[in-house]
């Protein structure tokens, strides 16, 4: 649980990482990033782990002393984690401890965790979820403290560019001077949102995308798929375990953004103006992540239609449902009007992140998607 051989792929990483620790030169602060389902997070769970056993061989932590126990239910006493999370009172920022139970739970049954997972544990469709300043004082606090175990202190935090300004400001005074034998590990999904004083203070560990071949065997051992259908499977995840999962079995979330794309182009096509009101009123009632999950869906598929117009199979990264959809859609979005649709739902993308009436938001892109596509 939480090793390196739970990892899928990533050999060099892991053995670069592996190779800073037994030559005592891992750095003061890493950064991980990466694409999203590439196994960032994991990552730095299997350095914490490695680095906190206390008697690791050439490969792997033991797996048996106290450490790697205490770390296998994430319950570790030096290894200590941030989040981003929702106030619990207004008037009063929440810190990371509330959350730690569900955090745990979340990881135990998925250490590829997602921001919209999380999301969904938070419940917390129209709030914003973030780091608050108050939990730079908690981090301080907590690698002020002498480390239980006589080892490293590990500080890992999950999407830093979810702190407002006045907490990353904190962090950064903490990563200038960090206590003796203490690690930080950024996960990030969005490090260009990140102040560049803080990047600049970490290492940078960036992880491609998962090759197909680990990404297939892994699929074919987990769900005891047949070899063919597991490599279709990896080549249409692009690389991610998360799109993977999405594809073995098209979740709820994913069919209802699914079913929302092909309502918004049918009825932009008739140019049913009563029905696209209803369509954007329908979109409007959803939670804002959700709403910009749809709209990062959309763009997704106005890619995967244009590109299936080249007839390349090797190109092609779409379900069978949307296979099924793109061969009789897919001439309609070409070179005169790609470019166009995709500024148009970026542009809504930004709105909705912006707090901007989403009716509003939602009935303008149906109304200039009808005139986007007679092109």
């Amino acid at each position: 649980m939480f090793g390196f051989s739970d990892i899928i792929g990533q050999d060099s990483v892991k053995e670069r990482l592996r190779e800073n620790v037994r030559n005592g030169r891992t750095p003061h602060a890493l950064l991980f990033t990466g694409p999203s389902g590439c196994g960032k997070l994991p990552m730095a769970l299997a350095l914490a782990r490695y680095l906190c056993c206390e008697h690791p061989d050439e490969m792997e932590a033991c797996g048996t002393c106290p450490s790697c126990i205490q770390m296998n239910r994430l319950v570790h006493p030096d290894v200590h984690f941030v989040f981003p999370i929702v106030k619990k009172k207004a008037g009063r920022d929440s810190v990371c401890d509330d959350f730690l139970p569900q955090w745990r739970e979340a990881l135990m049954k998925n250490a590829y965790l997602t921001p919209d997972e999380w999301m969904r544990v938070l419940g917390s469709d129209n709030l914003q979820p973030q780091i608050y300043v108050r939990e730079s004082d908690e981090i301080q606090r907590k690698l002020s403290l002498k480390s239980s175990r006589g080892g490293w202190k590990v500080m890992i935090i999950w999407l830093p560019e979810k702190m407002n300004a006045e907490c990353a400001n904190k962090l950064l005074k903490l990563l200038e001077e960090p206590p003796q034998r203490t690690l930080f590990l950024l996960v990030s999904e969005e490090p260009d949102l990140l102040l560049s004083t803080i990047v600049s203070r970490t290492q940078r560990i960036s992880l491609p995308p998962l090759e197909e071949k680990p990404l297939a065997d892994w699929l074919e051992r987990k769900f005891m798929l047949h070899p063919e259908d597991a490599a279709d499977i990896a080549h249409r995840s692009e690389g991610s375990l998360t799109k993977a999962m999405e594809n073995i079995s098209l979740g709820d979330e994913q069919r209802m953004y699914f079913e929302s794309f092909v309502s918004l182009m049918r009825l932009a096509y008739k140019r049913d103006i009563r029905q696209l009101k209803a369509w954007s009123e329908q979109v409007s009632s959803l939670g804002r992540e959700r709403q910009k999950g749809l709209l990062v869906y959309c763009q997704r598929m106005i890619r995967e239609n244009f590109m299936f117009n080249f007839h390349a199979s090797d190109l092609s990264y779409l379900s069978p449902d949307e296979r099924q959809f793109a061969t009789r859609f897919s001439p309609y979005i070409n070179e005169k009007n790609v470019m166009p649709v995709m500024e148009l739902l970026e542009e809504a993308q930004l709105h909705v992140g912006q707090n901007v009436n989403s009716k509003m938001v939602f009935f303008d892109v149906a109304l200039r998607m009808i005139v986007l596509l007679i092109r």
